[in-house]
Order: structure tokens, then sequence, then C-alpha cells
């Protein structure tokens, strides 16, 4: 399929305390790609949740082109797996970017602290709404065939050099690699085509959040290693 390829992916805007965690935790250039603000303790607690009124309305059906978040995941390879998927797997019929977008943030640092980096981040993975209705108009589907995840080399050792306090208890990071596939319809006919794909998913969950949360992605195909 000759559609425009909309993985045409930017350097990361740093984030705002790029250079404090680079003052706190020597970890090479390779943790410059994603780690950022997550290896400090939030600023701040979890915005506590609304509790819900006797008089509260029963919630509206989801809307069709809507993912729904998944369950409650504490283990975090799984989580982080999962959100793998929930970041590559998707039909242009059925979803949109927007949609996709409001589910991974859903599950993101409930202090707030990593919420706009994440923003970013996801911005780099997702095609923009020109590049999506291109690959609407050919049926596109894309999903995710995983080959292997794994905590990098050099992320454990930047818990080994870290200053005592400044990683959060819990925080894990997983490189996963595998391919995306696609397929969809040109000139009428059923094409596909694959791209190996790499990238790192930072999470962190108990103790410091009862249920796991993602914090930040490193850039596709420049994970940490």
């Amino acid at each position: 399929m000759r559609h425009t390829d909309p993985d045409q992916y930017h350097g990361h805007r740093p984030s705002k305390r790029l250079g404090a965690v680079l003052a706190v935790v020597a970890l090479g250039a390779a943790v410059g790609v994603g780690a950022y603000g997550l290896l400090l303790k939030p600023r701040s607690e979890p915005r506590p949740q609304p509790a819900p009124t006797a008089t509260a309305t029963a919630s509206p059906a989801p809307t069709p082109a809507m993912t729904p978040p998944p369950a409650p995941q504490r283990d975090p390879e799984a989580f982080a797996t999962r959100v793998a998927h929930l970041l590559f797997d998707w039909d242009t019929l059925a979803t949109s970017p927007a949609a996709i977008k409001e589910t991974l943030i859903g599950l993101a640092d409930p202090t707030g602290d990593e919420t706009a980096g994440l923003a970013s981040d996801l911005g780099n993975y997702l095609p923009d709404a020109t590049t999506w209705a291109k690959l609407r108009r050919h049926g596109t589907r894309q999903s995710l065939d995983i080959g292997s995840v794994a905590e990098p080399a050099s992320w454990q050792t930047a818990q080994a050099d870290a200053q005592p306090g400044a990683i959060l208890p819990g925080t894990a990071a997983y490189t996963i690699a595998g391919a995306r596939h696609r397929e969809g319809v040109w000139q009428d006919q059923p094409t596909s085509s694959d791209h190996d794909v790499s990238f790192t998913v930072f999470v962190t969950c108990a103790p410091s959040f009862p249920e796991c949360h993602l914090m930040r992605l490193s850039q596709l195909d420049n994970p940490l290693n």
C-alpha cells in the first residue's frame, strides 16, 4: 500500500524538569529519549476522585469510536504490554487518533506531573488527522506483533546509580520490539505491509500507586537498550 506513512517522528520536546533529572541521575544519553521527569518523585499527590452522589444519573453509553480503558493492572510488564497494544492496534474505520490518545491519557500519572509529557509522546506515535483520513480511505487496520518485552540494561544501571529517592518506587521500564502490521485496500485489491518497531514504555506501579500508570514513552525506534 503506497499511502503516506504517518511515522515521521521528530525529537521530543524535553520536559521542563529534564535538567533537574540529568543532574540527579547519571543515565547517559540514552535516557534523553524518554525518562525525563518520571525519575523524580511527584510534586503533588494523586487527585482525589469525586464521590458519587445519591442523585447521580447513569453514565451515558460509550461512544462507539472510543476504546474502553483496560481493566486495572498491577503487573508492570503485563501493563506495559497492554499499553503497547492500545497504542498500535487500531482500525481507521472504527476509531480515531483522539480516541486512542484519550484512552491512554486515562492511564497516565495520577498526579498530573507527567501528563503533558506523555501527551507529547503520544503525538509522535499516532498519525495526524490528515494522514489518518488518507489511511481511512484505504480502510487501513494496524496491529502489533510483539517479539520481546525486556527491561533494558541501561535502566538497571540507572536504578543502581540513582541517588536514594530519585526514582519513584515501583517505576519500571520495558523495551518492546516487534512488527507493526498494516492491511487495507489499494486500487480495489487487498494489500498489507510490515515494519519492525521498537520503543520503551515507562510505568509506575506499587508501592507508589495501587495500580500501574503509564508515565512516558521513548521515541519510536529509539528505545533504551
